[in-house]
């Protein structure tokens, strides 16, 4: 009777301890693919920030080219 007892509180702490192993293993998934996610969404934004800074840089500079209307000389009367 008592190995049965211990033997049943034996199975119950391995099982117990399985769970624990198993909830451990899902906590840590959901950190991996939150850390993944974030990772991929940082990643992105930097591209847009980098690709938005490029073009206001172009459009600066395409402001400075641009060709200024000249005077028009005044018409010669004779």
């Amino acid at each position: 009777m008592l190995n049965t007892t211990r033997s049943k509180a034996e199975e119950n702490f391995h099982k117990a301890k399985h769970q624990e192993t198993q909830a451990l293993k899902e906590r840590e998934k959901a950190e991996k693919a939150v850390n993944e996610k974030t990772a991929r969404l940082r990643a992105l934004r930097l591209a847009k920030e980098a690709a938005d800074k490029e073009a206001a840089e172009i459009a600066a500079a395409d402001i400075k080219k641009s060709p200024k209307k000249k005077a028009k000389p005044a018409a010669a009367s004779s």
